[in-house]
C-alpha cells in the first residue's frame, strides 16, 4: 500500500523538484529529505501529535472516518509514506535530472501530449531510477522499527509489522522465532541489493555499449 501511494505522491513531486526553479524549491526539497537525518523517534513523535484527535488533522480525520489516526493501520500508512518519501523522490529526481531536454523537445514537436511523453518517453528513459526508487522504499518501509512503534503501536493482525514481531521474540527470549524473521529479513535484503547492483552493472554496460 505504502509503495503505491509512494508511487502516486512521490513521482509528480520528483518531477518538479528536478524541473521547477521556483523559490518554495529551496524549502520543499529539505523538508522531504529530513526523515533521512532525523531520528525515527522524533519524525514518530510529531507524527503523533499531528495524528492526535486534538490537532487539526487528527480532529478533521476523525470527524470525517470516526476514527483515530493515532495507533491504527491508516495512521501506519500515511507515516510510512512520510518516512520512506526521500528513498523514493531522491533517486527518482537524479534520473529526471539526467534527462536530454532536446529528447521531450522532440517528442513534444512530433506531437506528443504531456502523458504521453511521461509514459511512452521518460518512464522507459528513467526505468533505472523508479526501480532504484521503488526498491529502496520498499524495502525501508518494511525494516522501519523506531517510528511504526510509536505511531502505530503493537496491535496483532493491524500494526504489528515484521520489525515489531522481532523484537517481541527477542523479548520473550524466543530466539528460535526471531532467528527465523530476522534471517528473512536478511536473506531479502541481500537479494534485494544483490539485484540492485547487478541490474546497474547490465545497465552501465549497455550504455557503454557492451562488455569489451
Amino acid at each position: 500500500v505504502t509503495t503505491l501511494c509512494l508511487i502516486t505522491i512521490g513521482t509528480p513531486l520528483a518531477w518538479w523538484l528536478s524541473q521547477s526553479n521556483h523559490f518554495f524549491r529551496n524549502f520543499v526539497e529539505p523538508i522531504v529529505a529530513l526523515p533521512i537525518v532525523l531520528p525515527p523517534t522524533v519524525v514518530g513523535f510529531y507524527l503523533l501529535i499531528v495524528f492526535s484527535p486534538y490537532s487539526l488533522p487528527g480532529e478533521i480525520w476523525q470527524s470525517l472516518t470516526g476514527t483515530s489516526l493515532a495507533f491504527s493501520f491508516s495512521g501506519l500508512v500515511v507515516g510510512s509514506i512520510i518516512y520512506s518519501l526521500p528513498f523514493y523522490v531522491q533517486p527518482l529526481q537524479l534520473a529526471f535530472s539526467s534527462l536530454r531536454h532536446e529528447l521531450i523537445e522532440a517528442a513534444a514537436t512530433l506531437g506528443a501530449g504531456p502523458t504521453d511523453r511521461f509514459f511512452n518517453l521518460i518512464v522507459p528513459l528513467c526505468r533505472r531510477g523508479f526501480i532504484i526508487a521503488i526498491c529502496l522504499s520498499f524495502a525501508h518501509t518494511v525494516g522501519e522499527f523506531g517510528i511504526v512503534l510509536m505511531i502505530g503501536g503493537n496491535l496483532p493482525d493491524e500494526t504489528r509489522v515484521l520489525s515489531i514481531a522481532l523484537f517481541n521474540h527477542v523479548e520473550a527470549l524466543d530466539y528460535e522465532r526471531a532467528h527465523l524473521i530476522a534471517s528473512g529479513l536478511l536473506v531479502f535484503a541481500f537479494t534485494m541489493l544483490f539485484t540492485l547492483y547487478s541490474l546497474d552493472r547490465h545497465w552501465h554496460k549497455s550504455s557503454m555499449g557492451g562488455p569489451r
